[in-house]
């Protein structure tokens, strides 16, 4: 898989810009605030429908329009694609493929295929659960592109049972109150959520050997590097759903009180983490720079290496990542990605590109991207 062509209006600090790509390498250099980054986070958009540097659609719409618009061609197998996502920010966005519109949006999801080291991913390793969530979830749902629609489902019931809770915790403080409905809604939050965990616990079982293989190529010197799912359910629960259900089930019963008194939902896979370790010891908190890194490498590298395994190559992006690695890792980074089917890099200057990824390059400088070997 690669893309062949990249077009963007409105997108960030571009009016408009296309751009030609080939296979293989194409480094991306220009200084800093030249707009190099918004075009790799516009293919992984297109992509992933979310952005690696925001939370919301509206940072990504040019000052002083309405939306934006990603189009890409997308060349897998042999055969051209044309995908476009419009982004509407506080509106539906809109999707069409080969420029015959799709019903949802995510309905894009599993045509592109990414894999983005950003400096961003050092909060895999030191931030919060959240992060580490957001990364399970968004590499299930490039594995398995039917997933969105359960983590979009689960999110639904979780904001109207967290509402229910409230509203009917308020009531019984005040003499009142039915907690007759809340039980239809834990019906609803154990099977959307069991859906949600079987997933994620199968995926990351899959994970767990890419990401020793990958951090020990990164890092000989380190790890073993493991990873784990821990949920409030407990460690080593099966990736069954039918099970699961009746787990959460019986969790949500458990805290009733709990979750009444506090107004919150106390239960579900939207309080679980991965557990990320070196050897015998967490690395959150015991890691060093260095590992740290090794680490969130180790877990990019692991998930192209996941996603190539069920029978594509997905797309590299290597936004800014090599001016963050000393050269022993920047060398052994490079050899790892260099035979990929298609690598993008971006840099602020040449230098900070190692030979190994020598390829087409363009320069990147006030809005406008220009060819060059």
């Amino acid at each position: 898989m690669h893309v062949a062509a990249l077009s963007l209006t409105d997108f960030r600090s571009y009016a408009h810009v296309d751009v030609r790509f080939d296979p293989g390498v194409t480094s991306l250099i220009g200084s800093n605030g030249q707009g190099k980054t918004n075009l790799v986070e516009a293919l992984n958009y297109l992509a992933t429908l979310s952005s690696h540097r925001v939370s919301t659609d509206a940072p990504l719409v040019r000052s002083g329009a309405e939306r934006a618009v990603v189009r890409a061609e997308v060349v897998r197998s042999g055969r051209s694609a044309t995908l476009e996502v419009e982004i509407n920010p506080g509106r539906t966005n809109r999707a069409r493929v080969n420029r015959a519109a799709v019903p949802r949006a995510r309905d894009l999801l599993g045509l592109l295929r990414t894999v983005m080291f950003a400096p961003e991913d050092l909060a895999l390793v030191k931030g919060d659960p959240d992060t580490r969530r957001r990364f399970v979830d968004d590499l299930l749902v490039s594995r398995v592109p039917r997933m969105a629609g359960v983590r979009s489902d689960y999110e639904r019931v979780l904001r109207q049972r967290s509402a229910l809770l409230k509203s009917a915790g308020a009531a019984i403080r005040s003499g009142g109150g039915d907690v007759g409905t809340l039980e239809v809604w834990d019906t609803h939050l154990a099977q959307t959520g069991a859906d949600l965990l079987a997933g994620r616990i199968e995926l990351v079982q899959d994970l767990q050997p890419f990401l020793t293989k990958a951090y020990d190529a990164i890092a000989p010197e380190g790890g073993p590097a493991t990873v784990a799912y821990r949920s409030g359910l407990g460690d080593d629960l099966p990736a069954d759903r039918d099970t699961l259900v009746g787990q959460v089930l019986d969790a949500l019963a458990q805290r009733r009180r709990e979750e009444l008194d506090r107004g919150l939902c106390l239960v579900g896979p939207h309080r679980d983490d991965l557990l990320l370790s070196l050897g015998d010891r967490p690395a959150k908190g015991y890691a060093s720079h260095g590992e740290s890194w090794s680490m969130a490498l180790g877990l990019r590298l692991a998930s192209y290496d996941l996603l190539r395994s069920d029978g594509d190559d997905p797309i590299l992006i290597l936004d800014d990542v090599f001016a963050e690695l000393d050269d022993e890792r920047r060398d052994r980074l490079s050899a790892l990605v260099v035979q990929a089917e298609q690598v993008l890099v971006t840099a602020a200057v040449p230098g900070d590109v190692p030979a190994v990824l020598a390829g087409r390059r363009l320069t990147v400088a006030h809005g406008e991207v220009a060819g060059g070997e």
